[in-house]
């Protein structure tokens, strides 16, 4: 009875555990004297905590672990690490870092006047210079940064701020005292993954989450979308999240912005200037953004202006900034702040501006661009860190992070002296400091980990407003002085205490505030090209499950199935289709087993169900958790070993029951918009091809009775045919019911029909009420279909069937997906809302 109270002078068993915990926690190596009472018990804020987690078995610790690394897989929450290609798992800290509502309002003020010092910075650089000109800033150590952009001089930001998002890196040291380690001012991350921190911890621990009185977030995104929408100058604005893509190492945090925020969730080649605006490019073409959250760094924003060969950014978009014409948070340029060179200067700058001293002071800096910083950190090197005065790695030294003097050889310690002699504008040296502890999970116990949180503010009408917790990074190691994501980095969620009950909150408004809608909105056209390619992905890698499925029943059961010629012509199919690379007379079983996890052959089904996942993976804002999570299923089967034929056709099997659940999944729980056309549009235009093709070479004019079974298995039309027809399969009723039939959801005339359907809801470009290619092209098909009859179909008249069907995805391409100088659509457009 572990939570059962003793009498007498014994104590709880919950109470032993706790202070067990706490004994053997403390002798660990590491530990703050902050974090430990001088009764040697942990500080109220964790004593909480440590007693709710005593009343839990291991086993139901284990579990509710389980069940948080169980939610991050199935969300696919993901990062890249610097330099990568393929994504990493979120390594969440399954222990939250406390910090209680006294000691956060304080570092709450010293967040809110860092923001407020830095925006007046930034206005003064960008503005009128007294900075510079009266000396209070060095014009080298703002000259010197790559981030300081002469294009955006004398701009005057639209909406008012050139901040509308800031971001600190902060420590505490051993003796308590909060630092701040850095600023975040070009395009700060973390929000999005501080959110999916707290999704799954508050669900994990649901009961400890609600009676710890941990702050919500919610408030402080509500607060920061309604600051966007009123620096727009209109009532609706549109407002999207640029991004550089999904190669991005934080791409799926902008994914998940986007969907938290209903923002749209654009890349550079989504936007064109048109006139003084900057515009979506949709299938409906071209309507007008308001607002930018960029997630793109400044120098990549304009070719024009600024880096010529960047392809992340909107030709012309410093020019519309100039006149107006779209609000960009943060401001280009607002970067330069994120120097290191400047440090040293704040404090002054903090007492010129605001008439105060630093609430929160940053670690101790010396620019060596200045002579007597300069000789300070020569005379003192080893007890400096070395850092890159603007950014970025230490000039001359490998590696993202500070150059420790103590720690190099003598030639190097001497290199990086002479270094600093001949260009001391390049470098910085940094007081050490070492980072306090926070606890983590690890085999079982609690273990001491140095931790930095970053704390973000948004601006509002009403002044800052800061996120109650943030993003926290946890090292690895006791020493580490610096923590980042790439380095085997851990993240936590952050729990602002309160000793009051916290009132719920979210961000869906009220009723009374909202005006009823019933518009899909506008998808972008890169957002519809690959819903329509994930879409045809999934179809290819349907129609080569089936041929593999037809191709490994007889060798699993030898009497069932298809033989000899017939087996071939599935055979020779797959390697037509480039699902493997074998010859059409090999080993069938390894035919099979190639053409569905071969990842090296772009047509077997595991490539098929890869590339789907990549194109999801652009659309990880219009795809629910479930969509996501089905198709990374698919791929981990289909990557998994199989060992025999048995193998082959269960994985075969399970991953097309679970194609079906991923149709169920876009046809129920898809709003009827463009987006979701283009999905359907994708799989009906593959369906029919594929069908086309599986006819050609099965149902030819001397087919056996075994191949047209095999046509029928390969559409799924066996029971149809046999309940229609009381004979064995017979060509012209075959050819019928898979290709003319428009009753049969798997004939080519349903999937026409469908096309005709989805084709014909699209909005349309030209004026003048002509119907346009891709409407002309599907409505002669149809009637070529409806006037067919099975009798004329023969193996030259499906080949020609199969051109106009590939001769229609190509239209529907080059008219709702252009690129390159197409893409600014140069005929008369329709509506520039």
């Amino acid at each position: 009875m572990a939570d059962s109270a003793v009498h007498g002078s014994k104590v709880r068993p919950r109470d032993r555990k706790v202070a067990q915990w706490t004994r053997d926690y403390v002798r660990l190596p590491g530990i703050p004297d902050e974090f430990i009472a001088p009764d040697g018990a942990p500080r109220e804020v964790w004593g909480r905590f440590f007693d709710y987690f005593a009343s839990l078995t291991p086993p139901e610790i284990a579990r509710r672990f389980g069940a948080a690394d169980r939610h991050l897989r199935e969300a696919g929450v993901s990062y890249r690490a610097p330099g990568e290609t393929s994504e990493r798992a979120w390594p969440l800290s399954h222990v939250p870092l406390l910090i209680d509502e006294t000691e956060w309002q304080q570092i709450a003020a010293g967040i809110v006047q860092r923001a407020t010092l830095l925006e007046s910075v930034l206005t003064d650089l960008y503005g009128d210079g007294k900075l510079v000109a009266d000396g209070a800033v060095p014009a080298a150590a703002i000259a010197g940064s790559a981030e300081y952009l002469r294009a955006v001089c004398g701009i005057k930001p639209p909406g008012g701020r050139y901040l509308n998002l800031y971001a600190a890196d902060i420590g505490r040291g051993p003796d308590g005292r909060w630092w701040v380690l850095g600023d975040r001012t070009q395009a700060p991350s973390g929000m999005g993954y501080a959110l999916e921190n707290r999704l799954v911890l508050s669900r994990a621990f649901m009961d400890l989450y609600k009676s710890m009185n941990a702050e919500r977030v919610a408030p402080f995104f509500e607060a920061f979308r309604d600051h966007l929408r009123a620096s727009a100058d209109r009532d609706e604005p549109r407002i999207g999240v640029l991004t550089p893509g999904r190669f991005s190492e934080t791409y799926f945090e902008h994914a998940t912005l986007a969907r938290y925020l209903g923002y749209l969730l654009v890349e550079g080649d989504d936007l064109a200037v048109s006139g003084d605006r900057v515009h979506i490019r949709t299938v409906a073409g071209l309507k007008r953004l308001d607002v930018l959250l960029r997630r793109v760094d400044s120098n990549s924003l304009d070719p024009l202006e600024l880096d010529a060969s960047s392809q992340l950014g909107v030709p012309g978009l410093i020019d519309v900034l100039r006149k107006g014409g779209v609000v960009v948070a943060n401001m280009p340029g607002s970067g330069v702040i994120e120097s290191r060179a400047l440090l040293g200067f704040l404090p002054n700058l903090a007492r010129r501006l605001l008439g105060e001293d630093l609430k929160m002071p940053h670690i101790a800096t010396w620019w060596c661009g200045q002579q007597s910083a300069r000789e300070e950190v020569l005379a003192r090197l080893d007890d400096f860190a070395i850092e890159g005065a603007y950014g970025g790695a230490v000039p001359g030294f490998p590696g993202p992070g500070p150059v420790l003097a103590a720690d190099l050889s003598a030639a190097e310690r001497d290199r990086l002296r002479n270094a600093i002699s001949n260009r001391g504008i390049d470098y910085v040296g940094q007081e050490l400091v070492s980072l306090s502890t926070t606890p983590v999970w690890d085999d079982g116990k609690l273990a001491p980990r140095p931790f930095v949180l970053r704390v973000f503010a948004a601006a509002t009408a009403d002044g800052w407003t800061v996120m109650p917790g943030g993003f926290c990074r946890i090292a690895e190691r006791l020493d580490s002085r610096a923590v980042s994501m790439g380095q085997g980095a851990r993240a936590a969620d952050v729990w602002v205490v309160s000793e009051k009950a916290v009132t719920a909150s979210t961000l869906l408004p009220t009723v009374d505030t909202v005006r009823i809608k019933r518009i899909a909105g506008w998808v972008p056209s890169r957002a519809a090209d690959n819903l329509f390619w994930l879409g045809r992905y999934l179809e290819r890698a349907e129609g080569t499950l089936r041929l593999v499925r037809a191709l490994s029943v007889p060798q699993r059961d030898p009497g069932k199935g298809p033989q000899h010629q017939s087996l071939e012509r599935i055979q020779r199919l797959l390697v037509t289709w480039g699902a493997t690379a074998l010859g059409a007379r090999a080993n069938p079983s390894k035919i099979a087993a190639e053409a569905l996890q071969n990842d090296k052959e772009f047509g077997s089904a595991l490539s098929l169900v890869q590339a789907a996942q990549r194109n999801a993976a652009s659309l990880r804002e219009r795809l629910s958790p479930d969509a996501w999570q089905v198709i990374t299923q698919m791929a981990e089967r289909l990557a998994q070993p199989v060992e025999d034929d048995d193998g082959v056709v269960s994985a075969a099997e399970l991953t097309l029951q679970e194609l079906a659940s991923f149709a169920g999944l876009a046809q129920e729980n898809m709003n009827r918009a463009a987006g979701w056309r283009f999905l359907k549009m994708g799989r009906r235009i593959e369906r029919a091809i594929n069908t086309t093709r599986f006819a050609r070479q099965f149902a030819y004019d001397e087919a056996t009775a075994e191949d047209l079974d095999i046509l029928l298995t390969l559409v799924d039309c066996q029971i149809t045919y046999r309940s229609r027809y009381l004979v064995g399969a017979l060509l012209p009723p075959v050819r019928d019911l898979v290709v003319l039939d428009p009753y049969n959801p798997r004939s080519v005339a349903f999937q026409v029909q469908e096309l005709n359907d989805h084709i014909g809801s699209l909005p349309t470009l030209r004026a003048g009420g002509l119907i346009e290619r891709p409407q002309r092209l599907a409505v002669a098909l149809q009637s070529t279909m409806i006037t067919a009859e099975a009798a004329t179909l023969d193996t030259k008249s499906l080949f020609a069937l199969e051109q106009q069907l590939l001769e229609l995805a190509d239209a529907i391409g080059s008219r709702y997906f252009p690129h390159g100088a197409s893409a600014m659509r140069p005929e008369k457009l329709m509506g520039l809302a």
